[in-house]
């Protein structure tokens, strides 16, 4: 498991490298435009990369039995910080959401440590009650309740994108873990009319949902932003404009060094670019279910498929969304898109997945 974990390590310093010098290129200009600092962006990203090696190093080291006892506590505290985020004066909003705490120069987002604590309350819970997991009240709704609590909270920011991510992870870990399918098709179809309320009724996602089917439609409105992400990938070619030389950037894609960046790197870095990144999440997934396989206990196994999800899954919708194949969700890129809560638990992630690894190599 040693190569697997230095595999995993080497594709998570490469795809942080590369974010690093992309989000420069992405921001320099807007930075220094808006506030007048053409490394504004870029020196913040460093000091949360900085924090995130930090608590990967921490999630590294610490030992899973003890993780596994906080389990309960941290859902807790992860649904508190949800309810405290959504109080004025104490949530900082920024465009009609409420979803972070401002802490002196840094942003937290409460919602990205429930992904990981729901990652951990889902494998501690299944650990715990395994042979009790065919069972519909017993094994099926505790999580569910549990969840409904989460998502429901992270709605109220709203933040859509973060509800479906943390809801598909913990299907993913649940159906792994021996749920009926036949519960999952339940709970799926009781959500649907809540699903099209929340998609349909609110009318910049209803505007997002018409955008993504036809953006030509309103092409100087909500259609605007995935059309010159469009723009961006279609002129990078097969080998770029080259590093630095973006035109998309120069105030036409909004979001450039965070949810589109997938979209500069097409642009400057062309076909391969893209296909290099891909190919690198791709192999992030391969050696992660690697490590998933060789797990040696239940809270381990899905722990680390819970990690492998969340970083697949952010992937996926985010090259989807910069692709057109999927509406904008405003989820950043894992590893390359700027800075803030996503990247340090992601870090934090890589950490726990590394954790497992290492535990497995100890018992060969």
């Amino acid at each position: 498991m040693r190569s697997v974990r230095i595999s995993i390590f080497t594709i998570v310093a490469i795809l942080i490298s590369l974010g690093i010098v992309m989000i420069y290129s992405a921001s320099a200009i807007y930075a220094y435009e808006k506030m007048g600092d053409s490394l504004y962006f870029l020196k913040r990203h460093l000091i949360y990369l900085a924090v995130g090696v930090g608590m990967m190093l921490f999630a590294m080291s610490i030992d899973l039995n003890i993780l596994k006892r906080f389990s309960k506590p941290l859902i807790l505290a992860s649904i508190i910080l949800l309810v405290m985020v959504l109080i004025p004066h104490i949530g900082r909003e920024t465009a009609g959401a409420r979803r972070w705490f401002h802490l002196g120069p840094l942003n937290f987002q409460p919602s990205e440590l429930a992904k990981i604590a729901m990652m951990l309350y889902i494998a501690d819970m299944v650990s715990r009650k395994e042979s009790a997991m065919k069972s519909f009240w017993y094994g099926y709704i505790p999580p569910i309740l549990v969840l409904g609590a989460v998502v429901g909270l992270i709605l109220l920011e709203p933040d859509l994108g973060t509800a479906i991510t943390i809801s598909f992870i913990t299907i993913i870990m649940l159906y792994v873990s021996g749920v009926r399918v036949k519960h999952i098709a339940l709970s799926f179809l009781a959500s649907l009319p809540a699903l099209y309320i929340l998609l349909f009724s609110v009318p910049y996602r209803k505007k997002r949902m018409l955008a993504f089917l036809n953006p030509w439609a309103d092409k100087q409105g909500i259609g605007f932003q995935i059309i010159q992400s469009f723009v961006a990938l279609g002129s990078g070619g097969l080998f770029g404009v080259g590093l630095g030389q973006s035109r998309q950037k120069l105030f036409y894609l909004p979001a450039s060094h965070t949810d589109f960046i997938f979209s500069i790197i097409g642009e400057e870095l062309g076909l391969i670019g893209t296909v290099t990144v891909t190919a690198l999440f791709i192999l992030f997934v391969w050696q992660g279910m690697r490590i998933v396989f060789k797990a040696l206990g239940t809270f381990e196994r899905l722990l680390a498929l819970g990690v492998v999800s969340l970083v697949a899954l952010e992937a996926m919708i985010n090259i989807g969304v910069t692709a057109g194949a999927l509406p904008t969700k405003g989820l950043p890129l894992p590893f390359i898109s700027y800075g803030g809560s996503g990247l340090i638990f992601h870090l934090l992630a890589v950490g726990l997945l590394l954790n497992v690894a290492k535990t497995c190599e100890a018992y060969q």
